[in-house]
This record gives C-alpha cells, structure tokens and sequence, in this order.
C-alpha cells in the first residue's frame, strides 16, 4: 500500500466515522500523523507489516479496544500509548521491543497484552500463558514483574542454561559429561550406564567476565527412558546428540525430532564419538535440510581429547545466545536460590520452602510460586504445583528423584513380572535410607510421569505400562457397527499409548487386556480398542456396542489432552466413510479430518467417497465420530461447544475422572464390596429402566398418559420427560440417556417425526446401536410412513428445515460466533440424512395398531419388553 492511498483511507474511515479498520499484511513501513483522525476506531489491526514506530497522534484513538501490531519491527513504544484507557486487547508479539513506557500501566481496562518474542528482560514462563491452546500470560504479572526489576540495584542478570546430552545406550553420553567438566577425566572400559539422569555442574567465564552456570544432564539412554523424555527435555536449552562409530542404529532423524517436538526447536550440537579414529559417517546436509536448529556436527575421539575444544567452544557460543540468558532476576529470587542449593537434604516441604523464602525476604506467595516454577523449568529443582500430592514437596536434588523412579523400571523383578510391582516391591528398591521415608511421594512421582498405574481392587499392586508383555492377548471381538478412527503421526513420539493406558486404567476390560501397544477399554457394554502401530505412525481406535459415541469422545478428548502437551506435534486423524458400502466396515475408506473441516468452511456440504463413489454428507462424517467441525484452537476462542469441550462435562467423562482421581490419590485403597455393589447395581438398574420417547400434546401425549396409567398399575415405572426432567435438568443429557436405553417406547405421529427433539431421541438410540432390539414402537394413524411418497415428505422437511436456518445465518455478519445455531443444522443434516433409513425400518415391523395395544391392555407390549430384560 502506498502512502497516498493509506493516507486516503485513513481520510474515508475518519469522514464515515469506521468503528473497524484492518492494514494487516500491507507492507506499512511508516504511520502518518493523520492516524490520529480515527477517533471512532474501536479494532485496529496493523499486524505483519514492516512498522518500526507509533507516531505520538496513536493516543487520540481513546475509543480503541483492540490494538493488532503483531509481526512488525516497532523498536518502542510511545509514552501516549498511555492515553488509551478503552484498550483492552495489545498484541506486540514478534517485534524487537527492548523497553516499556511507564504509561502503559494506566492501561487499567487492558485483558490481554502479548510480547512475546521480543527481546524483553521478562521469563518466558510470566509471557506464557498456562492453558490447553497457549495464549499470553497475564497483563498485571507481566507488567509487574517488569516494571520492578527496572531497579539495577535490585536484580541481577541471570547467566545459566541447561545443557542436555541424548543418545544411544553406550554412545559415550556420560564420558562426554565427565570430558567437559575435567579434561583429564580417564575413559573407564567397564563405566557403568547411567541410570535415569545424571546432573553436572560447569562454568566457564561469560565475555563480559561474569560467571556463566551449565546444568549439564545426561540422559540414559535406554530406550525404557525415551517414555519421559517430555518431562526432562525443556525449552531453553542446548543439546548435543551423540552419536558412537561402533553403533549403526543411531537413528539420527528421531532423536532430532524428539528434540525438536519437546524443546520447542532448541539448538543442537551432533557430536561423533569416533573411537579409536574410526569416522562416523552422517548425512549433514540432509539433515540441515530438515531440521533448521541443527548448529554444528563435530568430529571426536573422546579417549585423545580429539575436538574436545571445539566442543566446549561450541557449547559457550551457542548457550549463551539463548533467549533468557541475562534476564534480570530480583535479587530475592536469587537469595531464595542459593540458599535451597546450598540446602544439603535431597527435599523438603511446601512449609520448610516457604520458611526459606520469608528469612530471604520473599513474602509474596505469588512470587514464591513463580520462583519454584522457574527452578523447576530450569532444572534446578523439581516442584510439581499442580499434583495434590506431589505440590507439598519441593525436590532439590533432581537427580535423587528420578534415580528412584528409573531404579524401579530398571530393576529385574518389575522387568521379570512385565511391569508388576507391588508395595513391598518398591520398600526393597527403596530401602536405602535416602529413599525410605518418602515412598509414597516417589511412587506419586512415577503416576506423576505417567509410568504406572494402581490395579484397581488389588491392593498396593501397579503396573508400569511400558514393561507390560509385547505380545496381544486373545480376546473376541464383534465387528459389526464399529466406529473406526485413527490418527497417523508426521513423527510418532514414545509414550503416547503408555500414557493413555495411565490415564484410562480404571476402565481396562478385566484388567487383563492390556499389552505393551494396545488396550481394550470396556464400560457399560461398550468396548474399545486403542492399538498403536509404532513403525507404521499410527494409532488405531475401534469401539462396539451401546454407546460408542460417547466412549469413543472419552478416548478422543484423552488422546487430545496428550497430544496437546507436545507443541509442535503434527498429525492427521481420519474420519471413516459412512455411505452405504463402507458403513460398518472393518477397512472403510477414511477422509482427512482438516479436509472435511475445509471443505464446511468452503460451504461445499458434500464429498464423494474413493471405494463406492456416493456423495457423503461431510457433516455427518464428522459428527458420527462426535468431533468438532472446528480445529481445537478456533474452538475455544470462539467458545464453541465441541465434542472435546463437551466431552469434559459429559457423565462418562466425568465418571472416568473420577474413578482416575480417587485411583491416583488413594493408591493403595481397595474398593470396597459396598462400593462394587453400589456400582453393579446403578449398572443393572440402568439396563432395567423403560423409557418412553414421544412428542407432548395432541393424541400423541393422550395415548401415552393411558399407557403410562397401565403401566404404573401393574408395578412398572416408565422413565417419562414430564415427571423425570426435574427443575433445571438438562434436555439433551435426558434425552441422550433415552438414547442409551435397553428398552424405549416409542410412539411415533407427524408431530413427532418433525420434532427436532424427538428425532434427535431416535438418531441417539439408532447410534447407540441394535436399534431393532431396544425400540418398541407405536405409530398413530397421522404418521404417514409407510408410502414412499410419504415418507420422502419427511426427508423434504428437514432438507426445508436446513435450507431455512442456512438462509438465516448467512443474513448474520460471522456464523463463526454462532455455535448453537452451526449444532443445530449438524444435528438438521443427521436427521435428514438417517430419516429414510430410520422409517423404512419402522414401517417394515408389525408395531400393532394404537386401538390394539389400547383394548388388549397393552399386554403384548409389556411381554415384548419383558422378554428384551430377561
């Protein structure tokens, strides 16, 4: 855009008085002073342009509440930046800010201030936010925590990073380690593989002659460790990546990927163990083709010293250009510090930490949390604030914690019995007296890190998943009406399936079915099965019976919270066909999830299956699966009820929740046979409950007050909306509980077949499945179903019904903030899609007439429903 046509614009939007005004990506170099003409402007978006400064005039937009300047090179920011008390959203992310005005704190309406990615004396961590889909951190943390170590006097630069070495078993880590700490350290022919993580300290002098710190970590490297890679492998760090000559199975491009998954693209060394000089070919300029944060790849013989120099030369050039090196710190954090690292016991309590903290003059608990929070990133200590066991322990020695937890998956015992341990398994591996007193923090250490899980109703018994057998069990499987999913991985880390299985154990069929890469899940008649293809980068997911629906949103929000914690994780997830060759299917053609979303977004509804040629409804498609028709992050911004939201309050999540909950903080609890019964019988009075599906007033609601009446004098209670749904019940949990039962009357009327609840009701129950067996139906004379022509009246209804709220939405400015209405035509689209189906099905069964039922007391259908309880 040039100067002339901006300063025209700016011309027109001042004269017609615009509230909104986007200059994004429009290779904007420089604001004239005219801007501040735009006194109407509330939204303002000049982001990813090439802008170095604001122009004074920008304080005059007092109206502006939301404030766009990411992705530009604005250097400072004016002191007017003050005068706009209406902002409430300023995003300067990805510009090269050294500073803040002071003025920006009378900013007292500003929600969300976003600067990351500028070079500011402010920790990440207080940049970040904390939640599922990163936003920023928030606006009062940020600004005070800069604007109060603004005092030199007061703070202190901080100079130490934490250097991690990875690789094969045996590649020469831990000599690598002792080389760099002591140039004269011997090779040992016999050196003893390091367990879990060994900690060094080395300092070498900054250029500009302070003091620089290296928490050098070596990793073991057996492959039973790579499952915890994700609690170890921080942002903010150097790597090195050594790789042994002798060793042909360094696989160069996944432990590159596993850094750069988890350490959110940190710089990497490759060093060549070349022992006895022997050269250790790798394919550099390849592998700088595909991962940029490779730095160097060095040459070395460890025993002669070879290339130690340009190795430690390396680390000092590449560490200390990390973004956080000399972050002013208050002085009180580093007090606080050095008096825990110089505190000789291996932890202590959330009581003693704060003790500490008060004698060095931290008082405030926020900044207490904030200091721990940033050790623990650092890896200075470990304090895990948000698990209720693990939050009142603040462990010192990192080292000492996670060489007890890797001591138990080590041992030969645990190994021998594929992964089970009990408690006095662990008081032998934990006998030492370092270890003794701190069982059951060390145990909720390894449930921490997801590698082990109580059996429930087996006392003091667990399982570490990752030694379970390799070998899938024999079990029987009916594949009739599954739903089907799956996922395939760009790049597959280690862990993911062990980390499911923790996290759904209470739920594993008789505890039995479960093996090193699967698991099959079973709750109230449905099952699951979760099988992980490693080499093929792919996670498979099947479930049959009831209420595959809501079990497979269970399974997909688990897998989704764990997807989430890898930040730069790509995958794909696969929806299955439903058309009428592939519905049911073991081998369905499969249709990308992002592609189906791209397409409703595009407004083309339809989309032609591969194996059978028919055009599939695509909403549908995603709604079978109980997926959102938006990516996850779009999702939450625009607080739309999707699956994965919804499936967080659903009843069978939180029923998971809460069994996983009482499992994690009473380990060694055993369920009583109270409680089993009392959950035995909640199932079984479930699958005795009759429910009556039908639409309200009219003859519809006449004949089922007779039935209900019928009914009650003969002792059976029928599960009816008008006396069941209390005051402020849910609708839809009613209903798609109706949609779950065994037994449901249905009573079926033209008033009913056009009713969105009421078909909603039997889109549930044909979902849920045997649809044949669970429904007993009554259609009134007015329900014109068993005419073709007839029936197509009801398929041109609801196709009527979409067409009408389409119409409506597309009269509103964003259906993007529409989520209620954008359900309902997902819901419009399954009805019209399943009604002709679902009435073929109805009229082909002698449901009797409604007089019949009436004059014979109903009795063939108490028989018929007795018969399906048996």
């Amino acid at each position: 855009m040039t100067e002339n046509e901006l300063l025209q614009l700016i011309e027109q939007a001042a004269r017609e008085e615009w509230t909104e005004l986007d200059l994004s990506d429009n290779n904007i170099q420089e604001l004239p002073a005219e801007i501040g003409q735009l006194t109407a402007l509330q939204s303002f978006d000049l982001s990813d342009n090439n802008i170095q400064k604001l122009p004074p005039q920008i304080g005059q937009l007092t109206a502006l509440q939301s404030l766009q300047l990411w992705d530009n090179k604005i250097q400072k920011l004016p002191a007017e930046i003050g005068q706009l008390t209406s902002l409430q959203s300023l995003n300067l992310r990805g510009n090269k800010l050294q500073e803040l005005p002071p003025e920006i704190q009378q900013l007292l309406n500003l929600k969300t201030l976003d600067l990351r990615g500028n070079p500011l004396p402010i920790p990440p961590e207080i940049l970040e936010g904390n939640k599922l889909f990163t936003e920023p951190g928030d606006v009062q943390e940020i600004l005070d925590f800069y604007f109060r170590i603004q005092d030199p006097t007061e703070t202190t630069p901080l100079y130490e990073a934490k250097f991690i070495i990875v690789g094969e078993g045996a590649a020469g880590k831990t000599t690598l380690a002792k080389k760099i700490e002591d140039e004269t350290y011997q090779l040992q022919p016999d050196e003893k593989s390091t367990q879990g993580i060994d900690v060094i300290q080395w300092h070498f002098p900054h250029a500009n002659g302070q003091d620089f710190r290296v928490n050098i970590w070596d990793f073991g490297g057996q492959e039973i460790y790579h499952q915890t890679h994700q609690f170890f492998l921080t942002k903010r760090s150097l790597y090195a990546l050594v790789a042994d000559d002798r060793k042909e199975n360094t696989d160069f491009y996944w432990w590159l990927k596993v850094v750069e998954l988890l350490s959110d693209n940190s710089p990497v060394l490759i060093i060549k163990n070349e022992k006895q000089d022997r050269q250790c070919p790798v394919n550099e300029r390849q592998l700088r083709g595909e991962f940029t944060n490779l730095k160097d790849v060095i040459p070395a013989n460890f025993a002669t010293n070879r290339g130690l120099d340009h190795i430690k030369d390396a680390i000092q050039q590449y560490i200390t250009h990390l973004p956080h090196v000399g972050t002013p710190l208050p002085k009180l954090w580093v007090r606080v510090r050095a008096a825990l690292e110089n505190d000789s016991r291996n932890y202590i309590t959330q009581q003693d930490y704060d003790q500490i903290c008060q004698r060095n003059q931290l008082t405030d608990r926020q900044d207490r949390r904030r200091l721990s929070r940033y050790l623990h990133d650092l890896g200075v200590c470990l304090h895990f604030q948000d698990d209720p066991t693990l939050k009142h322990y603040i462990i010192l020695k990192p080292e000492w914690g996670t060489t007890a937890v890797y001591n138990v998956l080590d041992n030969p015992t645990v190994q021998n019995n594929l992964g089970c341990f009990t408690q006095d398994t662990l008081a032998d591996i934990w006998h030492e007296d370092e270890y003794n007193s701190m069982q059951d923090e060390l145990l909720q250490l390894m449930i921490r890190f997801k590698l082990c899980y109580p059996i429930p109703n087996q006392t003091d018994t667990y399982i570490a998943p990752q030694l379970l057998d390799i070998n899938q069990p024999d079990y029987d499987w009916d594949e009739q009406n599954n739903l089907i999913l799956r996922y395939d991985y760009d790049f597959m880390p280690k862990g993911i399936l062990t980390r499911f299985i923790v996290e759904t154990h209470p739920w594993i069929e008789n505890q039995t079915l479960v093996w090193r890469n699967g698991v099959l899940l079973n709750k109230y008649q449905t099952r699951a099965e979760i099988i992980e293809y490693y080499y093929q980068r792919q996670l498979k997911i099947r479930v049959s019976g009831n209420r595959k629906k809501e079990l497979l949103a269970v399974i997909t929000h688990e897998l989704e919270k764990i997807h989430a914690s890898y930040e730069r994780l790509r995958y794909t997830t696969l929806v299955p066909c439903n058309c009428s060759e592939c519905l049911g299917s073991p081998h369905p053609y499969s249709y990308r999830l992002d592609n189906l979303r791209k397409r409703l977004n595009a407004g083309r509804y339809e989309i032609e299956c591969d194996n059978s040629y028919q055009m599939v409804d695509v909403r549908r498609l995603i709604d079978d699966v109980n997926l959102s028709p938006y990516p996850q992050y779009q999702a939450d911004k625009l607080g739309i009820d999707s699956p994965f939201n919804k499936a967080t309050d659903s009843r069978l999540q939180q029923e998971l929740n809460q069994e996983r909950e009482a499992s994690f903080s009473h380990p060694h609890r055993q369920t009583s046979p109270k409680d089993s019964q009392m959950n035995d019988a909640n199932a079984a009075n479930f699958e005795k409950e009759i429910f009556i599906s039908y639409a309200w007033r009219g003859e519809s609601e006449e004949f089922v007050n007779r039935l209900d009446e019928v009914f009650q004098s003969q002792g059976i209670t029928i599960v009816r909306d008008k006396r069941d749904l209390g005051y402020k019940g849910l609708i839809k949990e009613f209903m798609e509980r109706i949609g779950r039962g065994k037994c449901v009357i249905i009573v079926i009327s033209d008033r009913y077949l056009k009713s969105p609840n009421c078909m909603y009701e039997l889109v549930q129950i044909a979902n849920n499945g045997e649809f044949y067996n669970r429904i007993f139906p009554i259609v009134l004379s007015d329900a014109t179903i068993y005419d073709p022509v007839d029936r197509a009246d009801y398929i041109i209804h609801w196709q009527e019904e979409i067409n009408k709220l389409e119409t409506k939405i597309k009269l509103i400015a964003s259906s993007a903030n529409l989520p209620s209405l954008q359900r309902s035509i997902n819901e419009y689209t399954e009805i019209r899609a399943t009604i002709d189906g679902l009435t073929d099905t109805l009229q082909n069964m002698n449901t009797l007439t409604p007089d019949i039922h009436s004059e014979s007391g109903f009795n063939h259908l108490i028989n018929a429903i007795q018969e399906q309880l048996l």
